[in-house]
C-alpha cells in the first residue's frame, strides 16, 4: 500500500503581520485604518501610460485566454485536490478547501499578470488593432471593386520598380509634406520681408522728398543772401571811401 503524501502546511499569518496587527490593535486602530494612514502619508505613485483600447480581434483574443485559463484552473477542483490528499480531506476538509481556493486564485492572478506583461512587451493590442484596420480597408476595397473586378496581382509577381515605389512611397510622402511645410514657411517669411522692404522704400522716398525740399529752401536762402551781401559790400566800400577822405 502506497503511503499518502504529507498534508500541506496550514495557512497562518507570519510573525511580521501578527506583530503589525497586534501593534495596530494596541494603538487603538484596525489594520484597515493603518493601511489608509500609510496610503495617505506615502508619496503618490507615478502615472502609468494608458494602454491602447483593444479592438474586436484584441478583445476576442483576451476573451479566449480568459476562457482557457478558467477552464484550466477548473481542473484543480475540490474532488481532484481531495483525491491527492485523502487523509487531510477526511480530517481537516476546511483547511484543505482554503488551500485549494488560495492556490487557484493565486495561479489565476499570476497567469493573468504574466499574460498582460507579454501583451505589453509585444505590443499585441496595437498590432491587432492595426490588423483590424487593414482587414477593414481590404474589405472596403473589395466591396468598391465589385464582384466582376479582376483579382489583384500578387506582390511577388509585381515588377521591381513597383515594389520599390511602394516601399518608398510613405517615406517620400513624409519628405514631401516636410518640404511643403518648409516652403510655406519660407514663402511667409519672404512675404513678410517684402512688406518690410516696401515700407522702408516708402520711408526712404519720404526722406528724399524732405531732403529735396530742404535743398530748395537752402538754395532760396542763398539767393537772398547774395543780394544782401552785395549791398553790404557796396556800403562797406562807401564807408571806407568816406573814412579815407576824412583822413
Amino acid at each position: 500500500m502506497a503511503s499518502e503524501p504529507p498534508p500541506p502546511p496550514s495557512i497562518t499569518p507570519n510573525a511580521e503581520e501578527s506583530s503589525s496587527s497586534s501593534q495596530a490593535q494596541a494603538n487603538g486602530r484596525t489594520a484597515e485604518e493603518e493601511g489608509e494612514a500609510a496610503a495617505i502619508t506615502s508619496p503618490p505613485l507615478p502615472k502609468r501610460h494608458t494602454p491602447a483600447t483593444p479592438g474586436p480581434r484584441a478583445s476576442r483574443f483576451q476573451d479566449v485566454l480568459a476562457s482557457s485559463l478558467s477552464h484550466t484552473l477548473a481542473k484543480i477542483s475540490w474532488d481532484n485536490f481531495a483525491a491527492c490528499y485523502p487523509t487531510v480531506a477526511a480530517r481537516a476538509p476546511n483547511v484543505l478547501r482554503a488551500v485549494q481556493k488560495q492556490m487557484v486564485e493565486r495561479l489565476g492572478v499570476l497567469c493573468k499578470k504574466e499574460f498582460d506583461s507579454i501583451l505589453q512587451a509585444r505590443n499585441a493590442v496595437a498590432k491587432l488593432n492595426e490588423l483590424e484596420s487593414l482587414v477593414s480597408e481590404a474589405e472596403r476595397r473589395r466591396d468598391e471593386a465589385g464582384e466582376n473586378a479582376e483579382p489583384p496581382v500578387p506582390p511577388h509577381m509585381l515588377p521591381a520598380d513597383q515594389v520599390l515605389a511602394a516601399h518608398l512611397a510613405p517615406h517620400l510622402a513624409q519628405q514631401q509634406s516636410q518640404l511643403n511645410a518648409k516652403l510655406q514657411t519660407t514663402q511667409a517669411h519672404n512675404a513678410k520681408l517684402f512688406d518690410e522692404i516696401q515700407k522702408q522704400r516708402a520711408e526712404i522716398q519720404s526722406l528724399v522728398g524732405l531732403l529735396e525740399k530742404a535743398f530748395e529752401d537752402i538754395d532760396g536762402a542763398n539767393g537772398m543772401m547774395d543780394g544782401v551781401v552785395d549791398e553790404l559790400a557796396a556800403e562797406t566800400r562807401a564807408v571806407e571811401v568816406e573814412l579815407a577822405e576824412t583822413r
